[in-house]
């Protein structure tokens, strides 16, 4: 396929308003019809693109590197962790902060399975294991795969944290055999 704006051959092309557009001139182009109709006639050369096509510059990529600057400095970028509320850019222990206190405790020393523990607080078996395996409660930030040291307050001590990831590997290890 062949941009109609730009001239440039790809086969990750869109469409807009029936009109074909590489991926960059799609990138671009506006949502309102009569805007997009100006936008084509703006008529440009594939070559004046080729440096967002080279260096892979897509829309994200400058938003992830923000993100990814404001993780080392120990700042969420996920959704605020039960247990914490967020204040000034920063996470702090709410009322909730016993409950996930209690959660670890109580996985770490009864047999309860993982259904019955997520029965009893209202959760999801998932949503349990999401509590038991999050790492923000040690007071780091997970963010693309790397891990930093927050500027939050840790409500999890590290002795019990890493002895709930031993019990669920346990878990996990006794399933496969049992299945």
């Amino acid at each position: 396929m062949t941009c109609d704006k730009c001239g440039y051959h790809d086969k990750k092309e869109g469409e807009k308003f029936n009109i074909k557009l590489c991926r960059i001139c799609l990138l671009f182009a506006p949502d309102q019809e009569q805007d997009f109709q100006g936008y084509l006639s703006e008529k440009l050369d594939w070559k004046t693109l080729e440096t967002f096509r080279k260096y892979g510059q897509s829309t994200g990529s400058r938003q992830k590197k923000g993100m990814d600057e404001k993780a080392k400095q120990g700042k969420i970028m996920t959704r605020v962790a039960l247990g914490y509320s967020l204040s000034n850019e920063t996470l702090i222990p709410n009322e909730f902060a016993s409950k996930v206190h209690s959660i670890f405790r109580t996985f770490l020393n009864q047999n309860y399975s993982l259904n019955n523990m997520a029965k009893h607080y209202d959760l999801s078996v998932n949503g349990l294991k999401k509590i038991l395996k999050n790492r923000t409660y040690l007071g780091e930030v997970k963010f693309a795969g790397n891990l930093y040291k927050s500027n939050h307050p840790a409500i999890i001590n590290p002795e019990i944290f890493y002895a709930v990831q031993r019990k669920l590997v346990e878990i996990s290890r006794k399933k496969k055999v049992v299945s």
